[in-house]
């Protein structure tokens, strides 16, 4: 110890006597247009004992001075009309106390769908001009719909994390290319390569709130075995201990966090007492929900004065001629969404406490972005049971959902609400999601909350603005430019405009006059006042309602006509061909020619030409370990005949638990051993199970278990002959009636060795339950 000291004191000796040390790096002007920026030229030295030099200065990037902490909440599927601060049935008292405090813009707008609007929101760009065209899951070989954002268009979160801000991103995600998200990626265009320091959340583009495949980074989240576990308090809470850790190393550097929950996106799923707080509050019904809302728009201001309530469309069902099973059945579903919302504005609000209890709500610049389109119809008539009954083409019955309904919201429901719930929630419009022709789908209630930088209080804006405007206010606000080259590529220009100007102005000249928009055919423009559309299809409607060339337009002048219910395309039919021609030079402009209209085609690749990872392969061979593989880089068994061939090792116990599973409990199938004895289930949607089992159990050792499915043909979603082999020998057989046409799930994956997420077999479970408690060195799935 005494020689440890003597040699520390004739340290500090020696270091006292050196020169001052620069504690900062040298004043001078960065160049913040070409990011990275660049260090400065390394010194060289010729002096031999470092007694001698003094340290050159440290070079840190650091953002502007006084530059804002940045917050984005955006909200999934939730219409203008939803929330208590734009007039809503629903309480949500986190965004009106950011109101009150802060800015509403009700003339704000997004994509209509999902992938584009959170692609274009942290580009700045149109979703064309980044190959967001259309959800991820349906992307093309086109160029505007290829679903991989370009090197040219860096996000936003790149852009403030090369300038000093440290990034973080919580919830959904929904903008890698499907082919991307394996094991082999390329991770380009994950989170953490998009300019997020930080990832929690889902890949996909929904998740089950029970059950969630969730990511830290690229890194899969091992779920806890908490039966009260749901994934929007995790999320919060990750992001809750994300900013106070942040602040508490680096008081002085700004962060940015993209908050994102799933909600409320199917499935519909809420924590009971959150639901049982809604009871009976919706039994009035859509027709007359969806006056209050308008009324209560009209008397708070959110809308103009004089607007009209939009005819809703013919398909959707007056209240009062619906049955009384039917009543009850969509009013829990009400309900249930009721609650998701009620219970996710919470989150938000413990989330912004946070952020709070750092000292620093007052320059944190907060856009709280209640929905990235319109509210779902894809619930169609009756809603559902489970989700992805839509997707493949079934429709559900209110007499089974009845039997449900009690469950309705809780881990054996993956549900969505009746479309006619979408149209209330869109009010003052008449249109969803999907819809870009209509407001109703396209515009969003926006709340700008900045104490620091923003004067007004509790006031609204009333400029047309779009989520490409988000990403350039951000820049303006913390001090920075647009770059011109990021990475070493240089930047297509950001096409949004800058919403700083409207923030101390509630008159000012509105700056973003010319908007196109397009989702799978519904398209329009707006263009200083006035809105040429077509609707091509509903959400709802499973076919286009003519071909492209044949569409009828329709002309609104947006000015005096908030809820688009005047057509004006039979008396000014000028016009309307002026905005028809304008649409065309954008959509040239912005990659949105040719324009493709197909729907449930675009879920296979060979089809419209994207990547697909398997190619032409017809088999694939797999072992133990190999786990969480999503559906698009997956071999497709779909449609087709197939053969699982395992090679499984037998503890002399006997064994059990999952050899090969793909989906879970709403959609999927399963190959496994069941207290010693293999079989195969087919779930077809979570509706209907077929089971095919041995009758004897395997002898310890090496078994190959074998099973054949043979497709009977003519068409999707067919059925056909199971059957089951254990060394050759056959030991069961069975007819599977139904297979799904087109997907298990949005992110339930095939696993080997375990079943992860929920379920296929029920009485095998998931997770740690479903383990199999053998060895298995070898599967292989062939495709015919």
């Amino acid at each position: 110890m005494r020689l440890i000291t003597h040699f520390l004191t004739i340290g500090l000796l020696a270091t006292a006597s050196l020169p001052a040390v620069s504690a900062s790096p040298t004043p001078r002007s960065l160049d913040r247009s070409v990011l990275p920026i660049q260090a400065p030229k390394r010194p060289v030295y010729t002096e031999l004992d470092i007694r001698n030099v003094k340290t050159p200065s440290h070079f840190e990037v650091k953002a502007p001075a006084g530059a804002p902490n940045v917050v984005i909440v955006l909200i999934d599927d939730l219409g203008f009309g939803a929330t208590s601060t734009f007039g809503g049935p629903i309480a949500t008292p986190t965004l009106d106390k950011l109101a009150q405090n802060g800015l509403r813009y009700n003339n704000f707008h997004t994509t209509a769908l999902c992938s584009p609007t959170r692609a274009a929101l942290k580009s700045g760009r149109n979703h064309h001009t980044v190959n967001m065209g259309f959800i991820t899951e349906m992307a093309t070989g086109m160029p505007g719909n290829t679903g991989q954002i370009p090197d040219a268009t860096a996000p936003l979160a790149e852009m403030l994390r090369l300038n000093g801000y440290n990034t973080a991103a919580f919830g959904k995600w929904h903008e890698t290319a499907v082919w991307e998200t394996g094991i082999s990626g390329p991770y380009d265009r994950w989170p953490t390569r998009q300019g997020f320091d930080k990832f929690y959340g889902f890949i996909g583009g929904e998740t089950n709130q029970w059950a969630p495949y969730l990511f830290d980074g690229v890194t899969q989240v091992e779920l806890p075995s908490d039966p009260n576990y749901h994934f929007m308090t995790d999320m919060t809470d990750k992001a809750v201990a994300w900013v106070k850790y942040q602040k508490a190393l680096s008081p002085e550097k700004p962060f940015f966090v993209y908050f994102a929950p799933g909600a409320t996106h199917a499935p519909h799923h809420a924590p009971k007492a959150w639901i049982d707080k809604w009871k009976g509050k919706f039994d009035q019904g859509w027709d007359a929900m969806r006056q209050a809302t308008y009324e209560r728009q009209l008397k708070t201001g959110v809308i103009t004065a004089g607007t009209q309530l939009a005819p809703k469309p013919a398909a959707i069902r007056d209240w009062d001629r619906l049955s009384a099973d039917e009543k009850r059945l969509y009013a829990r579903q009400m309900e249930v969404f009721a609650a998701y919302l009620d219970y996710t504005d919470h989150e938000i609000g413990r989330m912004l406490k946070a952020v709070d209890s750092t000292g620093q709500a007052d320059n944190t610049l907060v856009f709280y972005i209640a929905g990235d389109n319109g509210a779902s119809a894809e619930g169609g008539e009756h809603g559902m049971f489970s989700e992805m009954t839509y997707f493949n083409g079934v429709q559900e019955k209110v007499a089974d959902m009845l039997k449900v309904m009690d469950k309705w919201g809780g881990p054996e429901t993956y549900p969505h609400f009746a479309s006619g719930w979408a149209v209330a929630m869109d009010t003052p419009f008449a249109w969803t999601k999907q819809v870009a022709a209509d407001f109703g789908g396209t515009r969003n209630g926006l709340v700008v909350h900045w104490p620091k930088g923003i004067k007004a209080k509790n006031e609204q804006r009333t400029q047309f603005s779009h989520v490409i405007d988000v990403a350039p206010t951000i820049l303006q606000a913390a001090g920075l430019p647009e770059p011109r080259v990021v990475n070493g590529t240089p930047q297509i220009p950001m096409e949004g405009t800058s919403m700083v100007y409207s923030f101390d102005d509630a008159k000012a000249r509105e700056r973003h006059a010319t908007q196109y928009f397009e989702i799978a055919g519904n398209r329009a423009l707006y263009h200083d006042g006035w809105l040429a559309r077509t609707i091509h299809r509903a959400a709802w409607e499973r076919e286009v309602r003519r071909p492209l060339k044949d569409d009828v337009w329709e002309l609104y002048d947006v000015r005096t006509d908030f809820s688009l219910s005047t057509d004006l395309a039979a008396k000014n039919p000028k016009k309307l061909a002026e905005m028809q021609a304008l649409f065309m030079r954008e959509a040239a402009k912005y990659h949105v020619l040719p324009i493709d209209d197909r729907l449930f085609e675009r879920t296979l690749a060979e089809a419209v030409g994207r990547p697909d990872p398997m190619g032409k392969r017809t088999s694939l061979t797999l072992a133990e370990g190999m786990t969480g593989m999503m559906e698009n880089v997956f071999i497709n068994v779909k449609n087709k005949s197939k053969t699982l061939t395992a090679v499984i090792e037998v503890p002399q116990d006997g064994a059990n638990g999952t050899i090969l599973a793909q989906g879970g409990r709403f959609g999927g199938w399963s190959l496994y051993v069941k207290d010693g004895i293999p079989a195969y289930d087919y779930n077809f949607l979570g509706l209907q199970r077929s089971s095919i089992a041995a009758s004897r159990k395997l002898a310890p050792g090496k078994n190959t278990i074998r099973f054949d499915f043979a497709y009977d043909g003519g068409g999707m979603g067919k059925g056909g002959l199971g059957t089951l082999y254990v060394n050759d020998e056959k030991v069961g057989e069975g007819r599977i009636e139904h297979t799904q046409a087109a997907i298990f799930s949005a992110d339930e994956t095939a696993d080997v060795g375990i079943d992860l997420g929920t379920p296929v077999v029920e009485s095998i479970g998931a997770e740690a339950r479903s383990r199999f408690t053998g060895r298995i060195p070898e599967v292989i799935v062939q495709v015919k």
